[in-house]
């Protein structure tokens, strides 16, 4: 980290010049409805993505995703646990009050709550102390060589607020918590909520306070989201003019798609995945009684040598898919060509392994997929799961909506599932510490749904935590990935390629982490 960063022109490093056409509405959609309002309730791509239209970070990132100064003016490392930032003055609240160091002090504590899935994002903060106004200390239990990426994803609420609405802490949202903070907002972002109907529509107006608005890159002057399921439908209502963009436009009509419209694309840092409940004595989910095949590595083998991840990429994802044998992507440090090589597909060597484990006829176990949250995700588990019976584990497969699916998952009711991992921190700890390692305080092993436990990756984890040798670190990183591929902890299947579908007179900054960021869109 540097000792001094100091930014006062924001946005005069952005690649796209200011735009000075006329001001518009940009209608967009994707398959699945936002799911909450709160900024820090659900640790979830859309979701965070809307929430920061409304709320400001502390830092952001650029477009070459490098972290620049937004609501901290300046950050100083005052010793290996502090780093102390300067705040910008005459920042105001959507209700007009002003942003104080009082804010930033309860938003990362409000983030650290119980009800919180955001804790990868304070994850080491031992402390927030006032030092005035418009300066704070942020105090971590140790050096934390990760600490400014952990922050452009954490929006600051009004502390004032929260108090008047009752919001002290997250929604909790796996338990169908109604609070004032799911339906309303108060930031200091580009945008304003302006109305939301659930799965309908969503739509925010222009901040005409902001703070940065003589630097705005973009001219969208209100935002209309409605979210629709159906793929078909989507596609449509793009070609007919009815939407501008489509965040997660079909595999399958791309080609349709790039006659008509524009349609621009890149590799996601997100790894699509299979989890597997290696820790109840019995799966909640299986004919087998009394133990859990899925603790025996034979098993977790035979699912993974038993799927055909270039047959997916063909026929699924239309090519539009990086098979890995990683749990991060090519973009987040620690990764190596070495990890991401895969088992070979081989079901007649999964076959033997199911007998060998001891299930001669094999077993019945459920599959539990997102429909509404990755690209194809419930035609890759069609796939696995045909796969998979064939190779003697029956499986039935069970497709939920993210707003159930995801709620599903915290309460640990589910024996195998996917789930797809971006990585906002581009930091393979980000992974590690949420989906590998043991469950504990705070971050560690918040959405490690299947229980997967090893002590010595556990130590390695720890210590990757706090370690600031670049070259020890990465190498601790490695290693501790290395032990979990051994061990089979998940099953990686591929790296997501993202394409945006939009109108031709529509121009957006294509992002790794498949964040749309509408105060950058110009519309011609």
């Amino acid at each position: 980290m540097h000792r001094l960063i100091v930014a006062t022109a924001v946005a005069a490093s952005f690649a796209i010049a200011p735009s000075f056409v006329m001001a518009k509405p940009l209608k967009w959609s994707s398959q699945g409805d936002i799911m909450t309002m709160d900024p820090h309730s659900q640790n979830e791509g859309l979701n965070i993505a809307a929430n920061l239209f409304v709320y400001d970070p502390l830092v952001r990132y650029d477009q070459e995703f490098k972290v620049i100064p937004w609501l901290a003016e300046s950050w100083e490392q005052i010793d290996p646990e502090t780093v102390r930032f300067k705040l910008r003055d005459g920042v105001k609240f959507h209700d007009g009050a002003p942003f104080s160091a009082e804010d930033v002090k309860f938003s990362i504590e409000r983030a650290a709550a119980p009800t919180s899935q955001f804790k990868s994002y304070v994850n080491g903060i031992k402390e927030v102390k006032i030092i005035d106004p418009l300066t704070v200390d942020v105090i971590t239990d140790g050096p934390n060589p990760v600490l400014l990426r952990q922050l452009p994803t954490l929006g600051i609420m009004n502390k004032a607020w929260a108090e008047k609405n009752n919001v002290l802490e997250p929604q909790n949202f796996k338990d169908r918590e109604e609070t004032h903070a799911a339906r309303n907002t108060n930031g200091t972002g580009p945008y304003m909520l302006k109305s939301r109907e659930v799965d309908v529509k969503t739509i925010y107006v222009e901040n005409p306070n902001w703070w940065n608005k003589d630097n705005k890159v973009g001219n969208v002057s209100e935002i209309i989201y409605t979210p629709i399921k159906q793929n078909a439908t989507r596609t449509a209502a793009l070609l007919s003019g009815e939407i501008d963009f489509v965040l997660d436009p079909p595999a399958q009509d791309l080609r349709r798609i790039e006659q008509q419209a524009k349609v621009i694309n890149g590799n996601e840092n997100r790894t699509i995945f299979i989890g597997m409940d290696q820790s109840s004595p019995e799966l909640k989910y299986s004919n087998v009684k009394g133990k859990n095949p899925l603790q025996d590595k034979r098993v977790r083998q035979a699912l993974y040598q038993a799927i055909d991840i270039d047959a997916i990429k063909k026929a699924v994802m239309r090519g539009e898919s990086i098979p890995t044998g990683a749990m991060i992507s090519p973009q987040v440090n620690g990764y190596t060509e070495e990890l991401g090589k895969r088992l070979p597909h081989d079901p007649a060597k999964a076959a033997e392994l199911i007998k060998e484990a001891g299930y001669p006829d094999g077993f019945e176990v459920t599959l539990d997929c997102p429909n509404n949250r990755y690209i194809n995700d419930e035609a890759i588990c069609q796939a696995i799961a045909a796969m998979w019976t064939k190779a003697g584990v029956k499986t039935n497969l069970v497709t939920l909506p993210r707003a159930n699916y995801f709620p599903k998952l915290d309460k640990r009711d589910t024996s195998i599932y996917m789930l797809g991992w971006g990585v906002p921190t581009f930091d393979a700890l980000y992974s590690l510490q949420a989906l590998i390692r043991s469950k504990g305080e705070g971050a560690d092993g918040s959405f490690n749904y299947g229980g997967y436990s090893n002590p010595e990756v556990d130590a390695l984890i720890d210590q990757i935590k706090v370690e600031t040798d670049q070259d020890k670190r990465n190498q601790m990183i490695v290693e501790a990935l290395k032990l979990h591929a051994e061990d089979i902890g998940h099953i990686p299947l591929h790296d997501q390629i993202i394409p945006w579908a939009m109108k031709k007179n529509v121009n957006v900054t294509h992002r790794a982490d498949n964040r749309f960021v509408p105060d950058w869109v110009v519309i011609d």
